[in-house]
């Protein structure tokens, strides 16, 4: 941080951030919980920040959710500033996400920390940015120019990259209303919570009598951008409920190519891939079949 520190701009409206960001290229704050961490050298230092800075959490245009109506259904529109713990106590938050939130960090990180940030930090072991990948969310960008809406799954582009512009802001994201009624969520990790995943798994399907009607999953920490294998998913779709079983080699050989994870401080490689194929093969095998199962066992 130089002598005098960066520049630090507090905005009262959209208008007057998104001027601030084309102006400046200011780095947008809101809770700040991925960012000053990134920022800082040692443990209980300070973030060193050169850059102009933005400070968007009071932005009122960027607080709240409501839910919309599209031509493709029913959507819920997250604001860039609602912190993880209003999306927890929201009854209008899929299930899935708000289980992956449930077991992300500490309560008072999730009081601060923002779905938009949690997003543009682009970690693909992101628990509910997972969710958001199965659950077919988009992101919402403006700039002073204009808005454009991108799936998550081509925002993010890597680790710590995505395709947001130097003016743009993340102001929305939207999550369609599609949740089906057999959930399953499963994070490995060393805690059940406030510990980042070793891999995770998010998963919905739509059982109609004895048939899949849709099924989406998506797994973290397991390659460079959180994992859906749509081919592999239509080799359920459409299925007999009582075929399942015959399906899951194929659809897990689908999978092998995709499942590329590193080893780190926190797994192996070779533990990450066993296990990620063990935990789709779980609810393919067990949560379609038999609904009743507890959600996340220990």
């Amino acid at each position: 941080m130089s002598a005098a520190g960066p520049d630090f701009y507090s905005p009262k409206t959209l208008a007057e951030a998104l001027e601030v960001r084309g102006r400046t290229g200011a780095i947008p704050l809101a809770g700040g919980t991925d960012l000053l961490v990134r920022r800082r050298s040692w443990a209980g230092t300070l973030p060193e920040i050169d850059e102009p800075v933005v400070f968007i959490g009071a932005v009122p245009e960027l607080s709240g959710a409501e839910e919309t109506e599209t031509d493709a259904g029913r959507t819920l529109r997250v604001g860039a500033g609602v912190t993880y713990a209003d999306l927890l106590v929201d009854s209008r938050v899929p299930e899935l996400l708000r289980d992956s939130i449930a077991e992300l960090a500490a309560p008072g990180l999730r009081n601060v920390a923002t779905l938009a940030g949690n997003i543009c930090n682009a970690s693909p072991a992101a628990d509910a940015v997972c969710a958001l990948y199965a659950l077919d969310a988009s992101v919402e960008l403006a700039s002073a120019a204009g808005t454009r809406t991108v799936p998550i799954g081509e925002f993010i582009l890597g680790p710590g990259r995505t395709t947001l512009g130097i003016d743009e802001l993340v102001v929305a994201v939207s999550i369609p209303q599609i949740e089906g009624n057999r959930v399953f969520y499963h994070k490995v990790g060393t805690r059940r919570a406030n510990a980042l995943s070793k891999l995770s798994i998010c998963a919905h399907a739509t059982v109609v009598g004895d048939t899949v009607a849709a099924v989406a999953v998506a797994l973290g920490a397991v390659a460079p951008t959180v994992v859906r294998v749509r081919e592999a998913e239509e080799l359920v779709r459409s299925a007999p409920v009582s075929g399942i079983e015959s399906r899951i080699e194929s659809v897990l050989d689908a999978y092998r190519p995709f499942v590329t994870p590193i080893s780190d401080q926190r797994s192996t490689a070779e533990y990450r891939t066993e296990v990620a194929l063990g935990l789709v093969k779980r609810f393919l095998g067990e949560y379609l079949i038999a609904p009743g199962l507890a959600k996340n066992p220990a």
